[in-house]
């Protein structure tokens, strides 16, 4: 199971959550280019070790385990995927 970024980030992407991954797993980080020109952040379903550490962290409570991603963001888990590829 990895943690997934829901379109709730959309606009927002507050980045506290980067600071406490401790596997780097969720980009774009603000000093990276591609953070003013996406909408949102990702998170990495490959490098994310599911220890809850963004979950908690995140104001706007966009993150959720991928198993847990409520129906009106169910493209947000494809979405995550999709930018890593």
């Amino acid at each position: 199971m990895a943690y997934v970024i829901t379109t709730a980030c959309m606009g927002t992407k507050e980045a506290s959550c980067v600071g406490v991954c401790p596997v780097d797993a969720i980009h774009p980080r603000p000093d990276e280019p591609d953070f003013g020109i996406v909408e949102q952040l990702y998170i990495d379903p490959e490098g994310c070790i599911d220890c809850d550490a963004c979950f908690g962290e995140c104001p706007v409570n966009a993150i959720y385990p991928d198993r847990r991603v409520p129906a009106e963001f169910a493209g947000s888990v494809q979405a995550n995927a999709d930018y890593y590829d």
